[in-house]
């Protein structure tokens, strides 16, 4: 995904802004990732990396939906100057079941998109975007509970609920729960490289990258019948990314028709079979560059594209980049265009 933002050319004296937009009842837990995770990176000089800033409509405080309030830091003012703009999940009724948000928050949400701040979601917060006009024709995740009422109210957005996260021309969308955390690290990945991610994950006790070679990818009970589910596919072809899975195959394994297997496919992922495989051979691939040493071609037969020279085709049009140029920028914090960090980077405890 090409950076769409300034971060990147972020020095040691000016931190990385950060605001956590919350509407109510916000999603606490939602709310509290992305200081833990963010503030948890410092540059070499000792100063935080990310300066992270809650704030409210109104600056008001807000009521969670876990039974208490926050007192922000600010209003809508705040999303003026952030190089990153975080929506956390929320239960507003207004949003979640009209499918509406105040026109003073969508508003200041385009505001920053116009001038290329990068746009992440949280769980529901994605309702939030999508409501302001930002997620049309882009894929987009979000908690598999909601995903129905999404569809019906965002039908122009792409809705895939089995990534934990995904990144589609600068916004950011994750799903449920403490996939925000994989979304959050994934950003520290992106702006300081893997080694300083990994820190961050170790301090805060949770994996670097979920569910091995398929971090990105999680199943959903999306259905309560299991025999109607085109999960069981999906769980196949994650686990045999080099084998070539024929769409007779897939649909038998969910007993069903190719057409009912197809069309239930995409009903449930946005996507056909075929396009979902590709991203998640991405997935794989990236993944690998990130942490192994493994040649591009033994990688590529991992991942099940057959070559070096094929893999490199889809990582260019994918990502606009290279195998190594990938793999410099995400095995190193000390490449060029990225922040001042170093390998032996601290990662210092949130708040402190």
């Amino acid at each position: 995904m090409a950076t769409v933002c300034n971060y990147r050319a972020m020095t040691v004296a000016t931190p990385h802004h950060v605001a956590v937009l919350a509407l109510a009842p916000v999603v606490a837990f939602d709310l509290s990732i992305p200081a833990q995770m963010l503030a948890a990176v410092e540059t070499r000089a000792g100063t935080a990396a990310y300066e992270v800033r809650t704030l409210t409509p109104d600056g008001s405080p807000v009521p969670t939906v876990n039974g208490y309030d926050v007192i922000p830091q600010g209003d809508l003012s705040l999303l003026e100057d952030a190089d990153t703009v975080i929506v956390a999940g929320t239960h507003c009724p207004e949003v979640l079941d009209a499918g509406t948000v105040d026109d003073s928050v969508a508003e200041a949400l385009r505001r920053a998109a116009r001038r290329r701040a990068r746009l992440v979601s949280l769980c529901t917060g994605s309702f939030v975007l999508a409501a302001a006009g930002l997620l049309e024709d882009r894929r987009a995740a979000t908690h598999w509970r909601y995903a129905q009422q999404f569809r019906r109210l965002f039908p122009e957005v792409v809705l895939d609920i089995d990534p934990l996260y995904i990144a589609d021309r600068g916004i950011l969308t994750s799903a449920g729960g403490a996939a925000a955390i994989d979304l959050c690290l994934h950003l520290v990945r992106e702006d300081h490289g893997s080694s300083v991610a990994n820190r961050v994950a170790r301090y805060n006790v949770v994996a670097p990258m979920r569910d091995g070679g398929q971090a990105q990818y999680i199943e959903h009970p999306v259905r309560e019948d299991a025999g109607t589910s085109t999960a069981g596919a999906r769980t196949l072809m994650a686990e045999h990314l080099d084998r070539r899975l024929s769409l007779k195959d897939l649909a038998a394994h969910c007993h069903m028709s190719v057409r009912t297997f197809t069309r239930r496919f995409r009903q449930e992922t946005g996507l056909s079979p075929a396009e979902w495989l590709a991203s998640a051979r991405l997935a794989h691939v990236r993944h690998l560059l990130e942490s192994t040493e493994l040649p591009v071609d033994d990688i590529a037969s991992r991942a099940g594209l057959g070559s070096g020279t094929n893999l490199r085709k889809h990582l260019r049009t994918a990502l606009g980049t290279t195998p190594s140029a990938y793999r410099r920028a995400f095995r190193s914090a000390t490449t060029a265009g990225a922040p001042s960090l170093s390998e032996d980077q601290r990662v210092r405890p949130a708040g402190t």
